[in-house]
């Protein structure tokens, strides 16, 4: 939702031009990239900016449409209906943020679908009735394509129908900034921190399912910050969130006690 203060966001590249264009051109967009690099934030600065609200759903395996349209509910003696936060956002022109679309049940795809091309449309079937989007309403889904990889895959049908917006974790200096600007850490500390992920994103051959996020070194950066002792800041802010093998957390703690 919009907030009386600005969401800080570092602009890595034309992405914050590219989504204005599609807010006015009314077109839908996928947010792409790991965890943690930064597109719900990118999102809320842009809603910030464009002066809307924004609605979020944290889609899973049990979403349904159903969950995103509404349903009918019980109100004393009666039955009524009550939208849910898609058919608000529809209503009312706010942003909609389906958060790892890819999670949701199928229903979810296919209700959405009309709102993604010309029609710019929601069918309500437990209504029978068709809403036609506020001018000022805007779909936004995220997609994690490492993390899906070999498990939930959005159906290139269904990737078609947005404009895509590719994120990945900053250089160095960037993300530097960014851990700085987030939690006070002095330059020194944020710079090795930086360092240490980036050190064990380059372990591929760890397998690991998800490696270090922007997110978990600002977590480490705030506890270092708070006084915690550097290492074990690390250990528990951005290592042992990764994995349960307790072989790959002692290589991973090595690592980076020999870093800091």
């Amino acid at each position: 939702m919009h907030t009386n203060k600005e969401p800080y966001y570092k602009s890595v590249g034309k992405e914050i031009e590219v989504f204005k264009h599609c807010y006015n051109g009314k077109l839908p967009v996928l947010l792409k990239g790991p965890t943690g690099t930064g597109k719900t934030r990118f999102l809320e600065h842009m809603a910030y900016k464009l002066e809307t609200k924004m609605i979020t759903v944290a889609c899973h395996e049990e979403t349904s449409a159903t969950d995103l349209l509404g349903r009918f509910i019980l109100k004393g003696a009666e039955t009524v209906w009550k939208d849910g936060p898609l058919t608000t956002a529809v209503k009312k022109g706010h942003i909609i943020y389906l958060d790892e679309i890819a999670e949701a049940r199928p229903d979810v795809i296919v209700a959405i679908h009309p709102l993604t091309d010309h029609r710019r449309q929601l069918y309500l079937d437990k209504l029978s009735e068709e809403i036609k989007a506020h001018e000022d309403f805007m779909l936004v889904a995220s997609f994690n394509p490492g993390y899906q990889k070999g498990f939930k895959e959005l159906k290139p049908s269904t990737r078609q129908r947005f404009v895509s917006l590719a994120f990945d974790y900053p250089d160095e200096k960037l993300e530097a900034e960014i851990v700085i600007n987030e939690t006070g850490l002095d330059e020194k500390d944020a710079k090795r921190l930086v360092k240490i992920a980036n050190k064990i994103r380059n372990l591929r051959e760890l397998g690991l399912m998800e490696t270090v996020s922007t997110r978990l070194v600002v977590d480490a950066a705030k506890l270092m910050h708070s006084g915690l002792g550097k290492r074990l800041s690390v250990e528990v802010g951005m290592i042992q969130p990764l994995t349960d093998d307790n072989e790959i957390l002692v290589a991973l703690k090595d690592i980076a006690d020999l870093m800091i």
